[in-house]
C-alpha cells in the first residue's frame, strides 16, 4: 500500500511537471491518472518503498549518475561514427557476459537500459540468479574480454548500487 503513495506522489508531480504551467484543469485531470497510475503499476516499480524517501539518493542520481550517462552517450556516438566513417569498417561484435552485484530489479533494469542507450551496446539478456548480464559490444578493443566487461558495466554500477540498494 506504501508503494502505491509512492507512485501516486511521482505520477502527480510528473504529470505536473509535464502540463506546465499548472493550471486547476490540469490538477484536476492529474489526480485520478496519478491514481489510476499508481493503482495499476505501484507494486510493480517500488519494491523497497522506505527507501524512496532518502532524498540523497536522488541528489546522488541527478549529480552524479546523468552526468556520467551523458558523458558515455558522447564517448560512446562519437566512437560508433568513427568506425561508420573509417573505409575498413573495424566492427568486431561479440556478446560478452558481465558479472554484476545489483540485486534490485530497478537497478537492474537501470543498469541494463545505461548499456543499452550507450552506441555500440546492447543488452541481451540478465540472468539475476547467476549475477550475470548479456551485453552485445560492436567493437571489441583489446583481446582481454575481462577489462572490456569491467568497463561496461563498471561505468554505471557502484552508481547505480548506492542509488538503489
Amino acid at each position: 500500500m506504501k508503494s502505491m503513495g509512492v507512485m501516486f506522489i511521482v505520477a502527480f508531480i510528473v504529470w505536473l511537471l509535464l502540463t506546465w504551467p499548472v493550471q486547476w484543469q490540469d490538477a484536476a485531470v492529474g489526480l485520478p491518472v496519478a491514481a489510476l497510475v499508481a493503482y495499476l503499476t505501484g507494486d510493480l516499480f517500488l519494491q523497497r518503498p522506505h527507501l524512496a524517501g532518502h532524498g540523497r539518493r536522488y541528489v546522488y542520481l541527478v549529480l552524479h549518475y546523468l552526468p556520467v550517462l551523458a558523458w558515455e552517450c558522447v564517448k560512446a556516438n562519437i566512437d560508433v561514427a568513427l568506425r561508420v566513417l573509417n573505409p575498413a569498417l573495424p566492427i568486431r561484435p561479440v556478446i560478452v557476459k558481465a558479472p554484476v552485484t545489483l540485486e534490485s530489479d530497478t537497478a537492474l533494469t537501470f543498469l541494463a537500459n545505461s548499456i543499452t542507450l550507450t552506441p555500440g551496446t546492447l543488452t541481451v539478456d540478465i540472468d539475476k540468479e547467476a549475477g550475470l548480464m548479456y551485453v552485445h559490444c560492436i567493437a571489441v578493443p583489446e583481446e582481454d574480454r575481462e577489462s572490456l566487461t569491467r568497463r561496461i558495466v563498471g561505468r554505471f554500477e557502484p552508481i547505480l548500487k548506492r542509488v538503489f540498494e
